[in-house]
């Protein structure tokens, strides 16, 4: 009796496990092929794209059950988030670095990507970020460009009026041409129905990104240049003022004072833009959808173009855009396998596949560079087409992005933040310059 009735007992506890299990299963599949899967979480840096970013998360995760979580960091504070979310249990398994300096901050997070897909597919391997070791810990995913975007039809306005300067667009080649011409359009504002020439120059901390980083590239770009180098330990700032020259021009003849430019965004000068209020803005092609997106837009696709920075470096006409990438992909190597192979898979999607192509190509804008784009496979928005025909056209050389060698975030801050004063007429010219050698020098110092 007593055997019996053990195994009543056991057979009855073994029959409820297997029910428990059963509704375990049924109830819990889908989380526990989510884990099984991994998923991904990535950190972007550029907030006129989150939009775009978290349409492709929901897709991917319709089309394959993977969760994506999108964070967008706020402007100019990516590095700052990034050391935040990278110390957190549940950390970014996807995530950017800039270029070389990028890497030397970040190294000790970065998986190895040389075996992977996307990877194999670079159509330059020698874009990517390479360790010591030669092996790929960043991957490049899109090629850009920079420069002054104007609007065609105020520029046809101007050259009708009686004693412009110009005739046409084929005549601004360099910078003093650029200046006589921005010059007279200012003095002629009201007739064109303008504010300004050029749009506000956004200085308010965290949206100086244009100057401090961008407009700097030229000056070191060339500086580079004559030393046939990639980087410097310390650099004369040989093309100060060639900087002064183009930065002047900006705020002396823009939508508003130079002493109010300490509250201006990125978005108040992409929507002066778009609403017709000025002729020109510095800023890349990824500009486009903060023109396009603007409510009571007045400016047509068709006048959107784009022209190079001048500064008045000699030989000028013969320069193009400002054309590279500080967009590389890193994968967290201190996220579970699980994880990592779930990034992979999504960013191999991304790139690869008919559907992720179609969100590089026309939602995110990409110029991608990767051979699983045909010539067909590019995005056709007016500031792309732009950056695409000066890659083509040998006619002009175009500058190389350098900025990714800047020394710090710190640097370019306090770069950024002494153009303000400048602006606000509280440091000259000379004290700028200083204060860019010196910080340069001891920034770079800081990262040996």
């Amino acid at each position: 009796m007593k055997v019996k009735k053990f195994l009543s007992i056991a057979l009855a506890s073994v029959l409820s496990v297997a029910m428990l299990t059963g509704c375990s299963s049924s109830n819990d599949s889908s989380s526990s092929g989510s884990s099984d899967k991994g998923s991904v979480y990535y950190l972007s840096f550029k907030p006129e794209q989150e939009k775009q970013w978290k349409k492709i998360a929901k897709k991917y995760k319709e089309e394959t059950g993977v969760e994506v979580k999108v964070v967008t960091a706020a402007s100019g504070k990516y590095e700052q988030t990034l050391k935040s979310e990278i110390a957190k249990k549940d950390a970014p398994t996807l995530f950017q670095i800039n270029g070389p300096v990028g890497y030397q901050s970040w190294k000790d997070y970065c998986a190895d990507l040389t075996d992977t897909e996307l990877n194999k597919h670079l159509l330059n391997e020698d874009l990517a970020i390479k360790g010591d070791d030669s092996k790929v810990y960043g991957i490049p995913y899109v090629e850009e460009g920079y420069g002054i975007i104007y609007n065609q039809a105020i520029m046809d306005k101007y050259f009708a009026l009686d004693g412009a300067k110009v005739k046409s667009m084929d005549e601004i080649n360099n910078f003093d041409k650029l200046k006589e011409v921005a010059e007279d359009m200012q003095s002629r504002k009201d007739e064109l129905g303008i504010k300004g020439v050029f749009a506000s120059t956004s200085l308010t901390p965290g949206e100086d990104w244009r100057w401090q980083t961008h407009l700097a590239n030229l000056p070191i770009y060339y500086e580079y240049k004559d030393k046939n180098v990639k980087d410097e330990d310390k650099i004369s700032f040989k093309y100060s003022d060639n900087f002064k020259n183009i930065f002047d021009l900006y705020i002396n003849n823009s939508t508003c004072e130079p002493t109010l430019l300490g509250s201006k965004t990125v978005t108040d000068s992409m929507s002066e833009f778009a609403l017709g209020q000025c002729a020109m803005v510095q800023n890349g092609n990824w500009g486009w959808s903060q023109i396009a997106d603007i409510d009571g837009n007045t400016v047509k696709e068709d006048d959107v173009k784009f022209m190079p920075i001048y500064t008045g470096v000699k030989g000028e006409e013969k320069q193009g855009l400002c054309i590279g990438t500080e967009n590389y992909f890193c994968i967290n190597k201190n996220a579970s396998e699980a994880d990592q192979k779930a990034t992979q898979d999504f960013i191999n999607w991304l790139f690869t596949s008919d559907q992720g192509k179609d969100y590089v190509t026309n939602e995110l804008g990409f110029i991608a560079p990767f051979d699983t784009f045909s010539d067909e496979e590019v995005p056709q928005d007016p500031l792309a087409k732009e950056v695409i025909r000066y890659m083509k056209d040998d006619n002009y050389y175009n500058v190389d992005w350098n900025f990714t060698t800047f020394p710090s975030q710190q640097f370019k801050d306090d770069f950024g933040d002494a153009l303000l004063q400048y602006c606000n007429g509280n440091m000259k010219w000379n004290d700028v310059k200083k204060k860019v050698v010196d910080e340069w020098a001891s920034e770079k110092e800081l990262t040996k």
